[in-house]
C-alpha cells in the first residue's frame, strides 16, 4: 500500500476538518453530550486507522512507526475501560472493514474468517460480563456481510498459555494471557459455536481441534473448505 493510496483511502474531508488544526489551537466541544459524541467519533477514527495499518494489505513498516504504537496502546487502554464506548467503536470498525475491505472483493472471493465476531463476544463476556447475545446484537446491527466460513482453532487453556509464553513485545497481553481467563474464553467460544444458529452472522462454523498434529489441522481445514464448496472459488480468485 503506497502512502498516497493510504491517504486517499483514509483521509476524507470530514477527517481533515476534525484533525487539521494544531493541538494547541484545538477547541474542544462544549457540553457533555457533544463531548461524548466527539470522543466516540475520535475513537472510531482511531480504530479505523489501526484496522488499516494492521490489515493484510498494509506494509509492515507502518506498524513500527512510534506514533502508531502509541495510538494502539492508548486506544486499548482507554476504550477497553468503557465497555459501551469500546463496543460502539468496534461495531463501527466492523462495518467499515466490511464496507471498505471485504465488500469490494465480493462476490469473486469467498469470505473465510478466523473467529469472526467470536473474539469480541468472548472479550465482552469475560471482561465486561456482557452476555454474548447482547454483544452480538450490537456488533451486527449494521453489519450485512456474513462469512462463507468461520474457522475456530480449539485449544486448551494450558496450550493457549504455552503459546502466549512464546510471544514477546506488543504481542503479549498480561491481563488476557491468564489461565482462568483463557478457560472462560474457551467456554464462550464453545457455547456460541454449539449454538451457532442463534448467531447467524458467523456463517457456517467449523471448530478444529488444534491440539492435533499441524498437518492434520491443515488437512481438516482443507476438508472444511471443500465441504462448503469454497475451493473452486479460491482457485478462481487466484487467476
Amino acid at each position: 500500500m503506497q502512502p498516497e493510496r493510504c491517504r486517499a483511502d483514509l483521509v476524507t474531508a470530514e477527517w481533515a476538518e476534525r484533525y487539521e488544526p494544531r493541538v494547541d489551537d484545538y477547541r474542544f466541544p462544549k457540553g457533555e453530550e457533544v463531548r461524548e459524541e466527539w470522543a466516540g467519533q475520535v475513537g472510531r477514527d482511531g480504530f479505523f486507522l489501526l484496522e488499516a495499518v494492521y490489515g493484510p494489505a498494509a506494509p509492515g513498516w507502518l506498524r513500527e512507526i512510534e506514533a502508531v504504537q502509541v495510538l494502539r496502546k492508548a486506544w486499548v487502554q482507554q476504550y477497553h475501560r468503557d465497555g459501551d464506548r469500546y463496543l460502539a467503536a468496534l461495531a463501527t470498525d466492523k462495518q467499515v472493514t466490511a464496507t471498505r475491505l471485504i465488500a469490494p472483493s465480493l462476490p469473486t472471493r469467498p469470505v473465510i474468517a478466523d473467529r469472526w465476531l467470536l473474539s469480541e463476544l468472548a472479550f465482552f463476556a469475560v471482561k465486561h460480563d456482557r452476555p454474548p447475545k447482547d454483544t452480538y446484537a450490537a456488533l451486527t446491527k449494521r453489519l450485512d456481510v456474513v462469512p462463507d466460513l468461520t474457522v475456530v482453532l480449539d485449544v486448551t487453556p494450558e496450550a493457549a498459555m504455552e503459546r502466549a509464553a512464546a510471544r514477546s513485545g506488543d504481542a503479549t497481553r498480561p491481563d488476557w494471557d491468564v489461565l482462568d481467563v483463557q478457560a472462560k474464553v474457551r467456554e464462550v467460544y464453545r457455547s456460541v459455536t454449539d449454538a451457532s444458529a442463534a448467531f447467524p452472522a458467523l456463517g457456517p462454523v467449523v471448530r478444529i481441534n488444534a491440539a492435533q498434529d499441524r498437518a492434520v489441522v491443515l488437512h481438516t481445514a482443507w476438508q472444511a473448505l471443500d465441504q462448503y464448496g469454497l475451493l473452486a472459488n479460491l482457485s478462481g480468485a487466484a487467476r
